[in-house]
């Protein structure tokens, strides 16, 4: 009797649908996996797929021998989760190897199997007999993290919870201001439900900018591991507008914050599984909480201002996550604060330079409508609708979430592109 859990699918994907799955990959739960691998570039595909941030969760142990390690290994102990077998073999003798698979296999364990021949007569015949998956060799690691993935996850579903992290690449540069009006510019603009979490829980301004004061906040779920679903998740939320809330944090000093490296873990989780966008409002502190926060957020922005501190900061941050974070983007940064009156400045060229990556915006010093909008716990567009700056925050709103093409924002000059067009059309 075959104990394989079945799960159905089509042999073959469109482009489209597997371009938008590369996009979003839903993060790995907390499972065990083993594979059983028969050729060393499978087995380091595996491990670099265990060292990625979607895969944080789960237990990975990698194994050689293919299916007949594996049958050897079950015959005397339980099967994990899931089991990702490499095999060789064809036709008769792979079918005759998952016969012999599933006798030794619990009944809901995941099988997903790796081989070489492109043949739909034995991807059905595999199906048939309970396998989840069949991955086709060679396998990079996003494709094992994708496949694991899809068996947790509805392949139909719309993706949601992307989270974006926005961090200071120094303190007072203004990251939680432009974190706040991009979350803003993402809930009115874009359209997208979105939500702001305050991770600068004795410090935080979300409350003050969005002119909130709720009676609870982030720090009520943090403190409170136990009753964390979506239910309470949701009485939390203040509303800011109709597509945005806030998680607000307390801002006071009558305890000290002190966290586990997983503390607000349960508390993204049930946000992705909700709202759309979730921007993390993340402090300028360097604590395991905070690097987990960053290495698992979907997109990664870091605010600076123009100042060789900021840029040492922002190539620290930038290579450690390029490291930690092999199979994601590039994190991306902006400059804040550009063209304060008699400050020397490193202008934009020679960051993008040191960096090999330009910056997404370069948000000029404007202290009145900066300081009006802090002032009125207002939006920089609530203030000033047609500023130059609020568009600059449209722009950041649109490319971070995927509705809009790159645009390099330079100086704040807004004009230059229209003018260039302009030129064009007269010649």
């Amino acid at each position: 009797m075959i104990k394989f859990a079945i799960k159905g699918g089509e042999a073959e994907r469109t482009a489209a649908d597997a371009s938008a799955q590369e996009q979003h990959i839903a993060p790995v739960p907390r499972i065990s996996i083993q594979t059983f691998c028969e050729t060393a570039e499978t087995a380091a595909s595996m491990q670099a797929a265990g060292e990625d941030r979607r895969m944080a969760k789960a237990h990975l142990k990698i194994q050689m021998g293919g299916i007949t390690a594996a049958i050897e290994a079950y015959r005397a102990s339980a099967t994990p989760n899931v089991v990702m077998i490499e095999t060789e073999g064809r036709g008769d003798a792979l079918l005759s190897g998952l016969d012999s698979l599933a006798e030794v296999c619990d009944a809901g364990t995941r099988v997903v199997v790796i081989g070489r021949l492109n043949d739909i007569v034995l991807y059905r015949e595999m199906v048939r007999r309970g396998v989840s998956d069949y991955l086709i060799a060679p396998v990079e690691p996003l494709d094992l993290i994708r496949a694991v993935s899809g068996l947790f996850h509805a392949a139909d579903a719309k993706p949601v919870g992307r989270t974006l992290a926005v961090v200071g690449a120094k303190g007072g540069v203004g990251a939680s201001t432009v974190a706040h009006n991009v979350a803003w510019a993402i809930a009115r603009d874009v359209g997208l439900d979105a939500v702001v979490a305050d991770l600068d829980l004795p410090f935080g301004t979300a409350g003050l900018d969005f002119n909130q004061d709720p009676p609870q906040g982030i720090a009520d779920a943090v403190m409170s591991p136990d009753r964390i679903d979506t239910a309470f998740v949701d009485r939390l939320l203040s509303k800011c507008t109709d597509h945005l809330s806030l998680l607000a944090a307390p801002a006071t000093l009558d305890k000290v914050y002190d966290f586990g490296v997983e503390a607000f873990d349960s508390i993204y989780d049930v946000l992705r599984s909700t709202v759309p966008c979730i921007v993390l409002d993340v402090p300028h502190v360097w604590t395991g909480w905070a690097k987990r926060t960053l290495i698992a957020a979907d997109d990664i922005l870091i605010v600076a201002a123009p100042d060789l501190a900021n840029l040492r900061n922002i190539k620290n941050l930038v290579d450690l996550l390029r490291s930690a974070r092999p199979n994601d983007n590039r994190p991306q940064y902006c400059l804040n604060q550009v063209g304060v009156p008699k400050r020397p400045e490193i202008k934009p060229a020679d960051f993008a330079k040191a960096l090999e990556l330009e910056p997404m915006a370069a948000i000029p010093f404007e202290p009145q409508v900066f300081g009006t909008a802090a002032n009125n716990g207002q939006m920089i567009a609530e203030v000033s609708s047609g500023h130059r700056t609020a568009e600059i925050f449209r722009q950041l709103a649109q490319t971070l979430t995927g509705r809009a093409e790159t645009k390099r924002v330079r100086g704040g000059n807004l004009l230059t592109p229209l003018i260039e067009k302009l030129k064009r059309r007269q010649a």
